[in-house]
């Protein structure tokens, strides 16, 4: 979704650049030209993120229903559930805690609340970190602009090329309403749909929390490996009011 918003943006620059050598009118032109190139080169980038040339990811889902099958059919291992009260005790005497936001966050308008828990856990003296994939969230930057609409640090933004080695001495992750940019299948299953996908290394973490409403698939449709890892425990619930509740617990501890 992220790449197909981004090429229709493109798309528009070109439209633009078109009108204003028609009308000669070269302030539309020079516009155009800006926003049609960068949009191309931002679709570019965000395929070279997912491993994926443009066709495949406009069309690859044709005819790749067996794929899909093969894949979301493996569900190796038991759910873990955990309660709010388990997770905030885990974080508050964590040292270092990394947020992974996914589309979840966004539905449930959660950035706030996310950021008020941030403050609480360094107060306390954890160190907290944002990962940041490409293509989470449903638009190019989609995490970015909430986030910084509740004004986290821009300097706690990472993206993935840089967190991806911090996980292994990351004691907490909390994966907010993210699915496809954290499967591990990515790596381990070539039936994958998602597979040669980079993808954040959060199964790397010592523990691993995971927000979700339901078990439910993410865009691509298939199972997550990592809801079914040891190391990871499942927090059901509306992101916004589980993440209420994690605040609420850290200020009673």
């Amino acid at each position: 979704m992220p790449v197909v918003i981004s090429l229709l943006n493109s798309f528009t620059g070109v439209a633009a650049a078109c009108g204003g050598f028609l009308y000669h009118n070269n302030v539309m032109l020079m516009g155009g030209v800006l926003v049609g190139s960068a949009g191309t080169i931002l679709t570019i980038v965000m395929c070279k993120a997912m491993n994926r040339s443009l066709t495949n990811v406009l069309i690859g889902a044709v005819g790749g229903n067996s794929a899909v099958t093969s894949s979301s059919s493996k569900s190796g291992g038991t759910v873990r559930e955990v309660q709010a009260t388990d997770v905030a005790i885990l974080m508050k005497y964590a040292q270092k805690v990394i947020v992974v936001p996914g589309y979840g966050l966004a539905v449930a308008q959660a950035q706030h609340v996310v950021h008020e828990l941030e403050g609480l856990l360094e107060s306390e003296g954890v160190e907290v970190k944002y990962a940041i994939h490409p293509v989470a969230g449903r638009m190019p930057g989609h995490m970015n602009v909430l986030l910084a609409e509740s004004n986290v640090s821009y300097d706690k933004l990472l993206e993935m090329e840089h967190i991806n080695p911090e996980f292994a001495t990351t004691d907490v992750v909390l994966v907010v309403g993210a699915n496809d940019v954290v499967n591990p299948a990515a790596k381990t299953d070539p039936a994958s749909p998602i597979y040669g996908m980079p993808i954040l290394d959060v199964e790397n973490a010592k523990q691993i929390v995971v927000l979700k409403r339901s078990m439910k698939s993410g865009y691509a449709g298939i199972e997550n490996e990592l809801f079914y890892n040891s190391k990871c425990g499942m927090l059901f619930g509306d992101a916004k009011a589980s993440l209420q509740k994690l605040v609420n617990e850290v200020k009673t501890l």
